[in-house]
């Protein structure tokens, strides 16, 4: 098909929309450029291939080798031990605000309609600080909002947001980090934590009040357990493997002294001793027969009642409706003494809605108290007496990006010219200024532009080119061979039709993302079928690989090496198939690179080459925006938002009615 018939097929396509010429025009030109921002800077695969410098192992595939510790007296002597920080996320975020100037009071800043960033930063600083000893109402329960239901209470099955929501406030752990994502070992769990000089060792020390919420006592043996059922490859754990994988081996000395051995001094060992723990007493005699972990009578008797042993635990589970968490007394009273702070709330819900309207309605009513937020939401919904008599909104930068996902084992994905195809087609001007109220930044990669590893030039957002998504699908072999005005191309000796489906959310703004995307790419002769879907439906799909293409999002990790998980060969939430030896070894390069600017380097040139091959075509940078119940205090946010990191959640409060 030659040009002048594929800008009529346009012409056509948009007066049949109601869209003039003259628009077709302002969109061709202001998504021109000189030079293609896509073009390859690399070898095609096959030269990548011969270049590898090593195998690559991949991260699926990694199962620990038989190690013989040395004895606890010999490792003592041996080792020359450092002190890392043990540390209590309220203590430092308290200490934080006490050098803090108060800017308002608290009815100053609930009088305010956040109309202006003034006004947004006087509502966080004041309703963001935490209680004065005694203010917090104790005996509160707060109604939280989650858009699917669990996949699992299993916490090593983690991997959605809603399990991170919930399973963060159930699960057992040794470390955690602040709001700057600077790691530490939490003072709830820890007595004492050490790394040897050399980096291959890190010997904990647990606190001797640790019980799970059956009674019986939290020991190291528990995470030594847990470390050998993760990396047993049967067990199907797309997340928390990753960075696991890493180790050596655990060991458990005693009940209390948990050693973590490291294959080589890394970087990320901070990072990869960090993992859910499980119950020893309570899984020992099931796993094996069972490495599903969720199959069997036993186990599914556990999903509906897991032994935790967090601050909170589950008493009621109501499958798509909602999940109810109560505070667990043996978190902080151990043997008639009180050993730990309290939480401030005494029952925790999540209702579980899918549908952004019906929530804010449910917020609106006061049935739960806070929310994400949508840009309409955030602009035209929340502005009038309706939304402010009961709550408030505030707004702040999250390192959450949302994109297309390409699958690239099958025949309409697996050539990068098609993917660069499909980020040319997209009209991204669109879905910015008119489907998110210009609210969220473009975004060009999985590492955030203001982030220490992102490249320092910033990549140049992606622009709609239709005549360049047109000649790369031409080059790549889809052309309309039968002028039905569908594209095809023979496979495996028979014509394949330019036709496939992306699942989404079933959440409108998601859903017309899509819509947009088919409405562009039917102008290119190529057809989309949007299938919307529940969430854990589309989290099954994805993680078997039963799909062509999808619309997802990625939190950020805290550490750009936990996007391995994503993005390096057969890697857990490799979900797309995506396999470079270039990325796969400047991770490895990273992780062995101690010097900051220098790892800087390595993910930096990984977010190049993910641009250039485009297995996703990124969308936008999500901020964080809620709304938030007036009764409510103390959230504060990170670049994970205001509940995925220390304290996160655990600063919210509620003050006492006197």
């Amino acid at each position: 098909m030659d040009r002048a018939s594929r800008v009529e097929r346009r012409r056509r396509f948009l007066a049949e929309a109601g869209i003039g010429l003259l628009a077709l025009a302002g969109v061709a030109g202001c998504g021109r450029r000189e030079a293609d921002p896509l073009a390859s800077v690399r070898p095609e695969p096959a030269a990548a291939e011969a270049a590898r410098t090593e195998p690559v192992t991949p991260p699926a595939e990694r199962t620990p080798e038989p190690f013989d510790p040395p004895a606890l007296a010999d490792l003592d002597r041996t080792a020359t031990w450092i002190d890392r920080p043990v540390r209590d996320g309220l203590v430092l975020l308290r200490e934080e605000q006490g050098r803090e100037p108060a800017v308002a009071t608290v009815a100053e800043a609930l009088a305010l309609a956040n109309d202006s960033p003034a006004a947004n930063a006087t509502i966080l600083a004041a309703l963001g600080r935490l209680p004065e000893p005694g203010q917090a109402d104790l005996g509160a329960r707060v109604d939280r909002h989650v858009t699917g239901d669990l996949g699992s209470t299993n916490p090593i099955m983690i991997s959605t947001s809603a399990e991170f929501d919930i399973l963060g406030l159930t699960g057992f752990g040794l470390f955690s980090f602040d709001r700057r994502l600077e790691p530490f070992a939490t003072s709830d769990t820890v007595a004492s934590w050490q790394t040897s000089t050399d980096g291959l060792v890190d010997k904990v020390v647990l606190r001797d009040d640790l019980v799970w919420s059956d009674g019986k006592p939290i020991t190291a043996h528990d995470i030594a357990f847990t470390y050998r059922v993760i990396m047993d490859p049967r067990v199907p754990v797309p997340a928390v493997r990753s960075g696991t994988d890493q180790l050596r081996w655990v060991h458990a000395y005693d009940d209390r002294t948990i050693v973590f051995f490291h294959r080589e001094p890394l970087a990320t060992n901070v990072w990869n001793i960090n993992f859910p723990v499980l119950p020893r007493h309570v899984y020992d005699a099931t796993w094996e027969a069972d490495p599903t972990l969720k199959d069997s009578p036993e186990h599914v008797a556990l999903e509906q009642a897991p032994v935790v042993g967090g601050p909170y635990e589950i008493v009621e589970r109501q499958r798509g409706q909602q999940i109810v968490l109560r505070r667990r007394e043996s978190w902080s009273t151990v043997r008639g003494k009180q050993v730990r702070e309290p939480p401030f709330f005494k029952e925790v819900r999540f209702r579980i809605v899918e549908d952004p309207n019906t929530t804010l309605l449910a917020l609106k009513s006061g049935e739960i108290d806070e929310m994400v937020l949508l840009p309409e939401q955030w602009t035209t919904q929340t502005k009038g007496p309706d939304f402010y008599d009961r709550n408030t909104k505030v707004t702040a930068p999250e390192w959450v990006s949302f994109h297309f996902g390409w699958n690239i084992d099958t025949p309409f994905f697996a050539d990068r010219r098609v993917r660069r195809a499909m980020t040319y087609a997209f009209d991204h001007d669109a879905m910015l200024s008119r489907l998110c109220y210009g609210l969220y930044e473009p975004a060009a990669g999985p590492f955030h532009h203001t982030s220490w590893m992102a490249p320092r030039k910033k990549p140049e957002p992606s622009k709609q080119d239709l005549d360049k998504a047109e000649a790369l699908l031409d080059e790549a072999g889809w052309v309309d061979h039968d002028n039905d005005g569908v594209r095809d191309k023979q496979i495996n000796g028979r014509p394949v039709p330019f036709e496939f489906t992306i699942l989404v959310n079933q959440q409108p703004l998601r859903v017309a993302i899509c819509t947009l995307l088919k409405e562009n790419l039917d102008q290119i002769g190529v057809r989309v079928n949007v299938r919307p879907t529940e969430s854990t439906v589309l989290q099954q799909l994805t993680q078997e690989k039963k799909f062509q293409a999808y619309l997802g999002g990625w939190g950020a990790g805290t550490d750009p090496d936990t996007t391995e998980n994503v993005w390096a060969t057969g890697a857990g939430r490799n979900f797309i198939g995506y396999s470079n030896p270039e990325v796969d070894r400047l991770f490895a390069e990273g992780r062995r690179e101690l010097d900051r600017a220098k790892r800087a380097e390595k993910y930096a040139r990984i977010q190049e080459i993910l641009h250039d091959d485009q297995p996703y075509t990124w969308l936008y940078w999500r901020n964080s925006f809620y709304g938030f119940s007036k009764s409510l205090r103390g959230y504060v946010f990170s670049p994970r938002g205001p509940y995925h990191y220390s304290p996160g959640f655990a600063s919210l409060w509620t003050p006492r009615q006197d």
